[in-house]
């Protein structure tokens, strides 16, 4: 019983082992694999930009159409300057009760005869 338990001790130390370099080959795997991929996305990307581009630059080359003649209608009605009416809105007022006020000068004069 003795040697049962270092041996079981190293043999589950030596599957960790395995599976841990299992598990970095695994990963790095997966890194190139993304790599590639991105590599593949940013071509495929690239080539729409340039043909995006390509039209853009024919459609500069091409003249656009002329443009129709204003009416005289038009030219004068343009022409006319916009009356801009400005209306202040209504003012707010704030009121604030306080104690006493008005009332208690009336009553303080009243009580004075005595």
């Amino acid at each position: 019983m003795n040697r049962t338990r270092p041996f079981l001790v190293s043999l589950a130390v030596a599957v960790a082992a395995i599976a841990g370099v299992f598990a970095l080959g695994h990963t790095l795997a997966l890194g190139q694999q993304a790599h590639v991929s991105r590599d593949r996305q940013i071509a495929r990307r690239t080539a729409q930009l340039d043909r995006y581009e390509a039209s853009l630059r024919k459609a500069l080359r091409q003249k656009s159409p002329a443009l129709p003649a204003l009416s005289d209608a038009a030219s004068s009605q343009a022409a006319a300057p916009v009356r801009v009416v400005y209306h202040r809105p209504p003012p707010i007022v704030v009121t604030k009760h306080r104690q006493g006020g008005e009332h208690e000068h009336e009553i303080e004069g009243a009580g004075a005869d005595d």
